[in-house]
């Protein structure tokens, strides 16, 4: 498969291995990794970073294989839902870093090309949380709202 914004196929990448239960060597039981992803949840992690923290720092491989559920359905069910999915946060978070960089430095061409690609993701993006009901159809990206949902 080739990639999204260029002639070159791609590099192909590592898989997980296919494991279906939890290690017995996890030091945490899965009531246990709710609970502690909820307090990451309140102490304003993102998801992403959540699992991070939960690999690096606690031992925990994979959450979905010790509690059967994605950290975004376990903050879901404890209240903790996000107004934008995460993905599409980060690439707003990557749009605006660089939307900087290029008024800062006005002829650099090559990041120009960079933000209007990860415009195009967000755009596309945008449009299938709106057909899937989780972004309201009201909802519009500029880059100035970005600016401000990705400085809270």
């Amino acid at each position: 498969m080739s990639r999204m914004h260029s002639k070159r196929k791609g590099q192909s990448g590592s898989r997980r291995p296919l494991i279906s239960e939890s290690p017995a060597w996890m030091p945490m039981k899965g009531d246990e990794v709710e609970e502690m992803v909820a307090k990451l949840a309140t102490d304003g992690l993102r998801p992403a970073m959540i699992g991070l923290t939960l690999r690096d720092q606690h031992g925990i491989p994979d959450v979905k294989l010790a509690t059967g559920k994605t950290i975004t359905k376990i903050l879901k069910e404890r209240g903790a839902k996000q107004d934008i999915p995460d993905d599409l946060a980060s690439l707003m978070r990557r749009a605006v870093s660089l939307s900087g960089h290029t008024r800062e430095n006005p002829k650099d061409n090559h990041n120009r090309r960079g933000l209007q690609l990860i415009e195009a993701k967000i755009l596309r993006l945008v449009k299938y949380y709106k057909d899937r009901g989780v972004l309201p159809d009201t909802w519009k990206y500029s880059l100035e709202t970005a600016e401000l949902l990705v400085s809270r």
